[in-house]
């Protein structure tokens, strides 16, 4: 057969796959990096957290030999975590691992497809887009950013590459969350009036590791690249293990918990972010050093950029000094409310006729609903807990497969994060904080807001 023989043959048989992909909803972009049923995904650690120790590694166990992952490699600037986890994943994988100092030597290996990312906050974004742009797919732990410029910077290299990112914000891969998202966007619940989201725990340990502070040396890990773009400080333990107290390496309450339950405002409504946040509070009870506060009260409002006479508040308070870490998200309408802790909707406080008649109108009632009627619960919606990233991370890995986007994708990480950088920056200038969509700024005082 002629070489032009053969390669007409080959065209034709890509030309043939390409038009029934087509039909299963691959774009040619994607068809392109689709691996193999019988190709292994190799899969890399970024930051051996107690999070992914503890919540990406139960899921990833579950699904791993069948669909076909390995996770072969981990990087920690830190020698005690690196030689950890090179244990730890030896023991869980049952092969040796490669342990790199930082990511570029990990990027330099070539020996990953994709990655867990679970650093420090401030670190997530800048981390995010350093794998898209070695070619990797990303499973990136929320916040996704603590400032706009990373944010940016981040969805560029995302938008730009072929990669599958999944944000953490697992409760888009929730029954239920999905359950209130499409009673809420098919115009059964009416317009959103106001949402009030609660997280509260008595926790004077949440966040703190004394025992390990104790245990880190400067020596033993590259404190300036922990740093990245940050200001640069004298080594400081605390900040290096302990960072969810220290702005501006995390923003604490608003980026840790706030950014969960805001992500459902965003998605619920289909609005990509607030159009002002005010917000006050203060570290009134664990005097330990912190920098971030331990009680915060943010008020958002939203709705469309071209009609400031409609929209909705929501409001999200948060202490770390009283609380059953029972967190609570309920939406309110005219005619009732969508409880998240109960996973009901409710006529609650909806317009009866007995007021409704006084301006000779119609009782607006919604139905009493279980969201399990619509669609079967698997997770508890109050905690976001273990079912939740367990099926957040199967998802992640079957878009790998299908290269198909994710559930929470890197548009739903950076919209949290326009809500959590106006909250931080409400709570320290003080000033009513809001968003400009053209230039993607934070505004405070007229001003893009800088830490």
């Amino acid at each position: 057969m002629s070489n032009s023989r053969r390669k007409f043959i080959k065209q034709s048989a890509q030309a043939a796959a390409g038009t029934y992909l087509a039909t299963l909803g691959f774009s040619a972009k994607s068809y392109g990096r689709i691996i193999g049923a019988n190709d292994r995904v190799r899969v890399g650690v970024i930051g051996f957290s107690d999070r992914h120790r503890a919540s990406h590694i139960p899921p990833f166990m579950k699904f791993y030999k069948d669909m076909n992952f390995d996770i072969v490699s981990v990087s920690d600037l830190w020698k005690k975590r690196r030689d950890e986890g090179q244990a730890f994943l030896k023991d869980k994988m049952g092969h040796d691992i490669n342990a790199y100092r930082n990511n570029d030597e990990l990027f330099a290996s070539k020996t990953c497809d994709a990655v867990f990312i679970s650093t420090p906050d401030f670190q997530h974004a800048l981390h995010c887009k350093a794998a898209v742009e070695a070619g990797l797919d990303v499973y990136c732990e929320k916040p996704f950013a603590e400032t706009m410029e990373d944010n940016r910077a981040a969805l560029k290299a995302v938008k730009a590459s072929k990669s599958i990112v999944q944000i953490g914000s697992q409760r888009r891969s929730g029954k239920n969350y999905t359950a209130a998202a499409d009673y809420i966007q098919s115009g059964k619940f009416g317009p959103i009036t106001m949402v009030e989201l609660t997280w509260n725990v008595n926790q004077p340990g949440r966040w703190r590791r004394p025992d390990l502070v104790a245990q880190c040396k400067e020596e033993d890990l590259d404190w300036n690249r922990f740093l990245m773009n940050r200001p640069k400080e004298k080594f400081d333990p605390r900040k290096y293990l302990e960072y969810r107290l220290f702005w501006p390496y995390s923003s604490g309450l608003p980026g840790q918990w706030m950014s969960h339950q805001i992500d459902t405002v965003n998605w619920f409504s289909g609005l990509g972010h607030p159009r002002s946040v005010t917000a006050n509070g203060g570290i009134y009870q664990w005097k330990d050093g912190r920098r971030n506060w331990d009680t915060i009260t943010a008020v958002f409002e939203y709705g469309p950029e071209n009609d400031p006479s409609t929209g909705f508040q929501v409001v999200f308070m948060s202490r770390m000094h009283n609380g059953d870490e029972n967190p609570s998200e309920i939406y309110y309408s005219n005619g009732g409310e969508l409880n998240l802790i109960t996973n009901k909707v409710s006529p609650k406080g909806g317009l009866t006729q007995r007021f409704a008649n006084q301006m000779k109108m119609q009782a607006n009632l919604l139905p009493e609903l279980s969201l399990s009627e619509m669609i079967k619960v698997e997770a508890g919606a109050n905690t976001g807990g273990d079912e939740l990233t367990t099926a957040h991370v199967r998802n992640w890995m079957e878009c790998i497969r299908s290269r198909k986007t994710p559930n929470a994708p890197v548009e739903a990480g950076y919209n949290h994060s326009i809500a959590t950088i106006m909250s931080n920056a409400a709570a320290r200038t003080g000033e009513k904080v809001t968003f400009d969509p053209k230039t993607q700024e934070v505004m405070a005082g007229g001003k893009p807001f800088k830490y």
